[in-house]
């Protein structure tokens, strides 16, 4: 239902709140909830009347942001966010816990914990590890700090 938000003005009430209580129920933990099932059902009839066909989650979010919806349709907005911080896979945690073991295995006997947990950040994060510009000033001073404390 949240890939669709324009389509819900087409399917039955009844049917969209069904699917906003299994939503509700999936994001309950003991007595907490993230959401209201009757509400989120309500803010997203609402709010689908101002996005256009085709929009994706994500830009119903941004259309959200950009026009201060937030607080509007506070049920909507957490549903959308969790939604879209979710993992459509499991590959890409499952390369990095092949990567780590890789890791550890090959430089277990010689390496502290903290260096361990900084390489596999570094290997799972490797998109944004490759637009780290190593010119910076900042990285620099760092590196001339280190060196200055290096034993001879």
């Amino acid at each position: 239902m949240l890939y669709d938000i324009p389509k819900l003005l087409t399917i039955p009430e009844e049917d969209l709140h069904q699917q906003c209580r299994a939503l509700e129920t999936v994001l309950t933990h003991d007595d907490m909830r993230d959401i209201d099932a009757s509400d989120l059902g309500d803010e997203l009839k609402s709010l689908s009347r101002h996005i256009s066909a085709g929009s994706t989650p994500n830009a119903v979010l941004e259309y959200m942001c950009r026009n201060k919806m937030t607080t509007l349709f506070p049920n909507a907005f957490v549903a959308l966010r969790i939604l879209l911080t979710l993992p459509v896979t499991v590959a890409s945690e499952e390369r990095s816990f092949s990567t780590l073991k890789l890791i550890k295995t090959h430089l277990r006997s010689t390496m502290t914990q903290e260096r361990l947990v900084g390489l596999a950040t570094i290997s799972t994060e490797h998109e944004l590890a490759q637009t780290v510009d190593l010119q910076q000033e900042a990285v620099q001073i760092f590196a001339t700090k280190k060196a200055q404390k290096a034993p001879l």
